[in-house]
C-alpha cells in the first residue's frame, strides 16, 4: 500500500484449510465468476507489495510467496502466525484474508486500514458477527500475544486476537460472506456471475 511515510503493510492469504463441509475440496482452486478463490483474494491485495499465501503452491496471476505452517493443518491462527515468517522483513501491519471470501476487494482492505485503531480492524457482517480472517492487524500486537511455538497448533483465532483492541468495520453487500458449504458457493456464484 503506497502510504508514503506511513506503515509498511503486507498481506497474508489463508488458503490451507481442510474444507470439511466441502468434502475436502481445495477452496483456493474453486472457480467463481471466471477466477479461482485464490485469484479473488490476491486481487483484493493489489495495493500490497508483499503477499504471503499459506497453502499449497499453485499458479497465480501475480508473484506471491507460498509457505505452509509446520505441521500443516494447525488451523487459521497457526497459519496466520506461520505467514508472518514469509516476509523478507516483517511489516508494521498485516492484512489477513481467508481465501474463501471472494467479495472482499481492494476497497474493503483500504476501508479496514483507514478504520484501524490501536491493534487493528476487522470486518463484521450485517448481524455484527466478527470476521477475524478479514482484518488488518499490528504485527507487534500479534507477536506480543503469540504463544510459544508448541502451542500454536490448534490455537483458536479468538485466543490469538481476543485481547487486541480492534475496530469493527461493517461489511458492504456480500463482503463478509464466506464459502463454508456448497450452498454458500452456489449463492455466491449466483451473486457474482449475475
Amino acid at each position: 500500500m503506497d502510504q508514503g511515510d506511513g506503515p509498511d503493510v503486507g498481506g497474508i492469504i489463508l488458503a490451507g484449510g481442510t474444507a470439511v463441509r466441502l468434502g475436502g475440496a481445495d477452496k483456493a482452486t474453486i472457480d467463481i465468476a471466471g477466477r479461482t478463490l485464490l485469484e479473488h483474494a490476491i486481487d483484493a491485495m493489489i495495493d500490497l507489495a508483499e503477499v504471503v499465501v499459506v497453502g499449497i503452491p499453485v499458479p497465480t496471476n501475480r508473484p506471491v510467496t507460498f509457505l505452509r505452517e509446520d505441521p500443516p493443518g494447525g488451523g487459521p491462527a497457526a497459519g496466520l502466525l506461520a505467514g508472518l515468517s514469509g516476509f523478507p522483513r516483517l511489516p508494521d501491519l498485516v492484512v489477513v484474508l481467508a481465501v474463501d471470501m471472494p467479495c472482499v476487494t481492494a476497497a474493503t482492505i483500504r476501508r479496514l486500514t483507514r478504520s484501524m485503531v490501536d491493534d487493528g480492524a476487522l470486518l463484521a457482517d450485517e448481524s455484527g458477527r466478527r470476521q477475524p480472517l478479514c482484518g488488518v492487524y499490528s504485527t507487534a500486537a500479534l507477536q506480543a500475544h503469540r504463544p510459544p511455538y508448541e502451542q500454536e497448533f490448534g490455537l483458536s483465532v479468538h485466543a490469538l486476537i481476543g485481547n487486541l483492541r480492534l475496530a469493527e468495520v461493517a461489511g458492504i453487500g456480500d463482503e463478509a460472506r464466506d464459502v463454508d458449504s456448497w450452498d454458500d458457493l452456489t449463492q455466491l456464484r449466483s451473486a457474482l456471475e449475475a
